[in-house]
């Protein structure tokens, strides 16, 4: 695509750089270069062909999509050079980089042969941000990027500690449908958590620091992104003042915390009596 205004922030950066660099004596390769692949580039050409899913692009066959895509990031990236030249950047125009090239893909797979060998490469389970539509797991990037401050409902819930009377762990979510598979809460052993006393008579454990904080505070003052008719948001102490009070009746570590269990929210299922994962012990836990 053309040049949007974060490539401008970026390079005008990385010119001033160079500039001064190059004032105080130091040699400079003045290299500008051009980020060639992910789905910035392969979601505009699936638009242009009007694909609706990864099926399509394998029916168009994958080696004709990857030459589209390449021929996409030739033709723009020699609009975006113009536009920075126009913007008077000092640049080595006639040789910048291209991730796509052979030279940098082999290299990479050349080190990751080199980790692989040496025994730092290892498959693994992590959760990531999946994008159905595409088949692929998002960047941080992709993510960042995309956020803005949006308006819906979150929930307290408070998880029945086992073998302790109406004593509960208090946690926080704005995705209340991911609470059918919550199979732990984590804790940081080093934080303070409180044990915190309503006037009902109900114990709830938290961290400390939450108790007063001010959530998007820092948004809420300066109004850019904030929501109208979005009150501020109220400290965990309000809510307790709120409801009749609050006493705190100790402050424990969470190292004190690791090996409590819970009745978790949907701990009657059928699903939830099938093992499953892949359990371990973190013996820096123990």
């Amino acid at each position: 695509n053309p040049m949007g205004v974060h490539h401008a922030w970026g390079r005008t950066l990385k010119d001033i750089y160079n500039r001064y660099k190059a004032m105080s004596g130091h040699e400079l390769r003045y290299q500008n270069g051009f980020d060639c692949q992910g789905l910035w580039v392969e979601v505009e050409v699936e638009k242009e062909l009007g694909f609706k899913s990864k099926r399509d692009v394998e029916k168009y066959g994958i080696e004709r999509f990857v030459n589209l895509c390449k021929e996409r990031v030739k033709k723009y990236s020699k609009v975006q050079t113009n536009q920075s030249i126009r913007l008077g950047y000092w640049m080595d125009w006639e040789n910048s980089y291209y991730t796509m090239s052979d030279e940098n893909n082999y290299t990479i797979w050349f080190f990751i042969k080199k980790l692989f060998e040496q025994g730092k490469i290892y498959r693994g389970i992590d959760v990531v941000p999946w994008s159905g539509r595409s088949g692929t797991s998002y960047s941080q990037m992709e993510i960042i990027e995309g956020r803005k401050l949006v308006a819906h409902q979150s929930v307290f819930v408070r998880f029945q500690l086992k073998n302790r009377e109406n004593e509960y762990l208090l946690i926080w979510t704005t995705t209340p449908w991911t609470l059918t598979s919550n199979v732990v809460v984590g804790v940081n052993v080093n934080l303070d958590y409180v044990k915190l006393k309503a006037v009902d008579g109900s114990i709830y454990y938290f961290a400390q620091e939450n108790l007063e904080f001010q959530r998007l505070e820092k948004q809420y003052n300066e109004k850019k992104q904030w929501i109208d008719g979005v009150p501020k948001l109220k400290t965990i102490a309000q809510i307790f003042k709120e409801r009749g009070g609050y006493d705190v009746i100790e402050v424990l570590k969470g190292g004190d915390m690791i090996g409590w269990e819970y009745i978790g929210p949907y701990d009657d299922l059928e699903a939830q009596k099938t093992p499953g994962g892949y359990p371990f012990t973190d013996t820096e836990l123990e």
